[in-house]
């Protein structure tokens, strides 16, 4: 006996993420047997490093498996703040600090505790899966502001001051970006701010995702609150240490930012998450208050991986692929490939036959609202980006034959 179950409107209005399903399918392959080369998941291949293991297992030893402060061990929230103060050149208090299970976390409880029905959001694009999502899930309007390839998908600020309005709540920055890797540099980064100081109203925040911005091979990093002092009360940061630390599964993201909204996201929280896990906080202090070296070696190995993809992207005719300047993803235009004639109606049709006659998984530029695009990530061995790119080199020769 079965009944149909009337799934919640909130719910159907929220498109899958494309970039978790392609490497599910990925694994699904490989579980099988099938030779697949992953380029989807924005995971480093790395281990986590030894040291914050091994202060895991001592605080496993002296008991850490009780609840703590709905945002966070007192610990961890300090060397949070204190992390982000020297990035950030502005003082935040560990009061200021929220910890949450992810980034992504993160964001969900901020636009749920910043937006109300009908408050807008500028969220430039390519942009990652999950903002205009987020955004829509917390009763927000995503306003998409669409930048180039030929631009190096720079933010024009009189296109950004066109789209805002007296709703608009919000400005959803992503530095080195997802999934393009361009980085907003100083100059870019104060234009922004004074196109929000002039048309913005004082509850219109910058909202910063810095989980890429240690990962940075061309240029320099620059943080809203350093470049636009004026604006730092009004700069709320996202972070953690998935993507710099190699610990993505250990679910750990942060939030600084005015007291009051912490306050708020942390009443949220505390009727749905609680708190991070609590063995998580304690790789996370390790992680922040210890070596740093092992983060270094990794971004120079990455560095290493982008220069070698690019390349080989490069070489294959028809393809345009700009140079990332940071995270670890490669952005590579496919639009001479997609053919309806020939079957490829779109990006994600390319997707799908670089899956099953090349097999490699890649993510299409669709869910990054940039059809005609494909995302490869290089957080994978740097025999993979080899193999790799050589099998979609010949996937797409075969496509032109």
């Amino acid at each position: 006996m079965s009944h149909e179950i009337r799934i919640s409107e909130r719910v159907q209005k929220i498109a899958p993420s494309l970039t978790l399903a392609v490497s599910q399918r990925a694994a699904r392959l490989k579980a099988e047997g099938v030779d697949i080369i992953g380029f989807g998941a924005g995971e480093p291949d790395f281990d986590t490093p030894g040291h914050i293991k091994q202060a895991t297992v001592e605080a496993l030893a002296r008991g850490v498996g009780k609840y703590t402060h709905v945002a966070g061990t007192p610990e961890l929230r300090k060397a949070v703040a204190e992390e982000l103060s020297a990035a950030h050149g502005v003082r935040y208090g560990a009061d200021q600090v929220i910890v949450s299970c992810g980034a992504k976390h993160s964001l969900y409880n901020l636009f749920m505790a910043l937006l109300d029905d009908g408050d807008e959001v500028i969220v430039p694009a390519p942009c990652w899966v999950s903002y205009p999502e987020i955004v829509a899930m917390a009763g927000g309007v995503p306003v998409i502001l669409e930048t180039s390839a030929e631009d190096d998908y720079t933010i024009d600020p009189a296109r950004l001051a066109a789209l805002m309005t007296p709703r608009t709540r919000a400005i959803m920055l992503c530095s080195p970006n997802n999934p393009t890797g361009a980085l907003i540099d100083a100059a870019h980064m104060a234009a922004i701010a004074e196109v929000v100081l002039r048309h913005g109203s004082e509850h219109t925040y910058v909202v910063t995702d810095d989980i890429y911005r240690r990962l940075v091979y061309r240029g320099q990093w620059a943080s809203m609150a350093r470049v636009a002092p004026a604006l730092a009360a009004r700069t709320i940061v996202v972070d953690g240490v998935s993507k710099s630390y190699a610990m993505t599964g250990w679910r750990i993201g942060y939030t600084a930012g005015p007291r009051p909204l912490i306050d708020a996201m942390t009443t949220l929280q505390g009727q749905s998450t609680t708190n991070a896990a609590a063995v998580s906080q304690a790789a996370a202090v390790a992680a922040l208050t210890g070596p740093q070296d092992e983060v270094e070696r990794m971004r120079l190995e990455f560095d290493k991986r982008r220069q070698a993809m690019v390349s080989a992207l490069r070489a294959i005719p028809g393809v345009r692929c700009s140079d990332p300047a940071g995270a670890f993803y490669a952005f590579p235009d496919v639009r001479a490939y997609i053919d309806p004639a020939r079957g490829i109606a779109d990006d994600v049709a390319l997707a799908e036959v670089l899956l099953e006659k090349g097999r490699v998984a890649v993510v299409p530029g669709s869910g990054f609202l940039a059809p005609g695009f494909l995302r490869l990530s290089y957080a994978t061995s740097m025999n993979n980006v080899v193999e790799g790119t050589r099998r979609i080199t010949e996937a797409l020769a075969a496509l032109r034959a």
